[in-house]
């Protein structure tokens, strides 16, 4: 069958974007459609139809919304799991993906005679090819705020938890806010002055995260490459790293609240709410959260492509085809090698894994 490329132009003709499926009068059209759509191999697309999308939930509106596509949609009610929204083979491949697609929810920290606690193993005794191969390892944080001010909306650190990759507590503590505490925010935090009694020092917290985040590195190489240094999952983690004092260099942070596959598609965050969170905010739970879906993200496995991938990983040392001005040789060419020098306006978190940095 002729490909859309293959067809002569014609006053009728309509150019069609190869990733997804819109069409255009005119081909500047689709040349400008590109520019601003940063489309990629990353991108969220139909197991059925192979349509891109802007984010999981447009994807998600486009199997199973109020007006979805009525073969995907179709086929996806099959054999399609409505958690991740991959299509499996089968009805019975489907069966087999559900038993470990939907995770069991994590024993809850709670309050009760629990302060400070240290994994004796916060440093990691990885060797330098084992890191190449896997990797740079990942933390997860989440911090729990009381209120201060005469109002008691200035936020506060007063709790904080770190876990690794398999959901082991690296550090837990009751923070000392540094100024007094005027509503301890009880219905959520279920934090009470009992807790913080003898709760330890903002910079000695704040010492002890860089020292596990580091993980024995210096800080001269974190700030450039990262090294051994461990990367900082969370939600909305500005916010937290804010309240600790804390500065980690951007591109060790893997933030569920800005990452453009996760947001909506206006790109406002989502809020952090799963089926195992119920009552009180427990911070174990909410880095199990943010783990969970940051693992989700890095292991998906996208199409292989050695144009697309290469344009996607030099970012920084491959020239913006699109932004160079030359709109008359960016309209020569067909819908898919325009789609081809087409490059992610984001940093796809499948490349953190050692084998994908080498595909993708």
């Amino acid at each position: 069958m002729e490909s859309q490329s293959d067809l002569p132009t014609t006053p009728s003709t309509r150019h069609k974007c190869s990733a997804c499926y819109k069409q255009y009068k005119k081909k500047e059209h689709l040349v400008e459609h590109m520019k601003c759509s940063f489309h990629s191999v990353h991108q969220p697309r139909c197991g059925v139809c192979k349509k891109h999308c802007k984010s999981f939930e447009s994807l998600r509106e486009h199997l199973s919304g109020p007006l979805p596509k009525a073969k995907c949609s179709m086929i996806f009610s099959e054999r399609g799991c409505y958690l991740c929204l991959k299509l499996l083979d089968s009805p019975s491949s489907l069966d087999e993906h559900k038993k470990i697609c939907r995770l069991p929810a994590p024993v809850p920290l709670g309050t009760v005679d629990m302060s400070y606690t240290e994994s004796q193993s916060g440093v990691s005794d990885l060797n330098g090819d084992n890191l190449i191969r896997r990797g740079p390892e990942a933390v997860a944080i989440d911090c729990e705020m009381v209120g201060g001010g005469d109002d008691g909306s200035l936020d506060l650190c007063a709790r904080v938890c770190l876990i690794d990759e398999d959901e082991n507590l690296l550090f837990h503590t009751y923070v000392q806010p540094q100024i007094p505490v005027t509503n301890y925010r009880y219905e959520v935090t279920g934090l009470t002055e009992e807790h913080l009694r003898n709760s330890m020092p903002l910079k000695e917290v704040h010492d002890k995260i860089l020292q596990i985040l580091y993980n024995g590195e210096s800080v001269g190489r974190v700030r450039v490459v990262g090294g051994k240094a461990r990367l900082l999952v969370g939600h909305s983690l500005e916010h937290d790293l804010d309240c600790l004092r804390m500065t980690y260099p951007d591109h060790l942070l893997r933030d569920t609240a800005n990452y453009r596959p996760l947001m909506k598609t206006n790109l406002v965050s989502h809020s952090l709410k799963y089926e195992i969170q119920s009552g009180t905010h427990d911070p174990y739970e909410d880095c199990v959260s943010v783990m969970r879906l940051y693992k989700r993200m890095r292991d998906l496995k996208h199409q292989e492509s050695i144009e697309a991938s290469f344009a996607t990983r030099c970012t920084e040392y491959f020239p913006d085809v699109f932004g160079s001005g030359k709109t008359k040789e960016l309209e020569m060419m067909t819908p898919d090698e325009l789609y081809q020098v087409s490059r992610s306006n984001y940093k796809c978190w499948c490349l953190d894994q050692g084998q994908n940095t080498d595909t993708n």
